[in-house]
């Protein structure tokens, strides 16, 4: 498709998602997770995050049905996302979601080739729910030279809806039973990422060599927290490498760019906080752990191509700061 938002978008069409309609999903991610269900006129419903790991808690998750039993039946959706390149905790994630009859869409979109521990076995990023979503934008792991996106799905009646709606809903040609778009993958991006995806396990390699030198550099270091591999190592792609700042974190960003080192952050407005849901009803303080995570977080270059003299330039620029 053409790109992960419209993987996203497609994917709760196909679902049928719509007005009055409930989709939860967590705070702490980049929009268009949020966003898709709002273009839909269903309403978005935030969870809090696991500290550790970022991505949507489980516990929350449950919590919410156990709390909100009245409206449980007006949910048709929710979106895990899989937050950096780790993999959120899809085993309690999909039980819940079946015992309550929702479907499980996936936000893998920096978490190609990830991978996680399910009780069943190991399992792929993408594959254990409903749809699984990627993006093919050129900050991704795998990225084209524009954007493009994929949905991936095991279930054959899905699959042939899903190719019907990224054509304007139009089966056979020109006659149209459903309201569709365009979200067809042009092929100049699908020429650039078939010669790019036979690199791409080289280069999680690359970025996980990375990121142990990271962890080594930083682990003596109280004030600044190293992401957590919560699972094995190789299951982790780190599309970011995102460390915790007690204090100063934005003071610490500064002094990067001086010294010529890029950074980022992922994300400084959690969606609850974001003014366009305002509506909604949050406040300050609802979601705590993803609001900590917004003011302390700092993404720094992992990129395969890093040099071990640019990384040592990297550690030291930030121990000077903070260590």
């Amino acid at each position: 498709v053409s790109s992960g938002t419209d993987a996203l978008l497609i994917s709760l069409m196909a679902l049928g998602v719509g007005p009055g309609d409930l989709v939860l999903t967590t705070t702490y991610s980049f929009f268009a997770t949020a966003g898709v269900v709002s273009r839909l006129g269903a309403r978005p419903v935030f969870l809090d995050i696991d500290s550790v790991s970022y991505n949507l808690d489980p516990a929350a998750l449950e919590a919410w049905f156990a709390d909100n039993p009245e409206q449980a039946s007006k949910v048709k959706a929710i979106i895990p996302v899989h937050l950096y390149g780790q993999v959120a905790d899809m085993d309690p994630i999909v039980a819940t979601a079946r015992k309550h009859g929702v479907a499980v869409v996936e936000d893998a979109a920096q978490a190609i080739g990830a991978h996680y521990p399910s009780a069943a076995g190991s399992k792929s990023a993408g594959t254990m729910g409903d749809f699984g979503c990627f993006s093919f934008f050129p900050s991704k792991n795998l990225g084209g030279v524009g954007d493009g996106g994929l949905v991936v799905t095991n279930d054959d009646q899905r699959a042939a809806e899903l190719r019907r709606l990224r054509v304007h809903g139009a089966q056979p040609k020109y006659y149209h039973s459903v309201v569709g778009g365009n979200f067809r993958l042009d092929a100049i991006q699908a020429a650039a990422l078939r010669v790019k995806l036979p690199h791409l396990d080289g280069w999680h390699q690359k970025r996980r060599e990375h990121a142990t030198y990271y962890d080594e550099a930083f682990a003596r270091v109280g004030a600044i927290t190293a992401p957590a591999c919560v699972y094995d190592r190789s299951d982790h792609i780190y599309n970011q490498y995102v460390i915790s700042i007690a204090e100063g974190r934005d003071a610490l960003r500064e002094a990067l760019a001086a010294a010529e080192v890029s950074s980022a952050i992922f994300y400084p407005v959690p969606f609850h906080l974001q003014e366009c849901f305002r509506a909604l009803g949050y406040r300050q303080g609802d979601l705590p752990k993803a609001e900590y995570a917004a003011e302390h977080t700092l993404a720094i270059p992992v990129f395969p191509e890093l040099s071990r003299e640019q990384q040592d330039h990297v550690v030291a620029t930030i121990l000077s700061h903070v260590g």
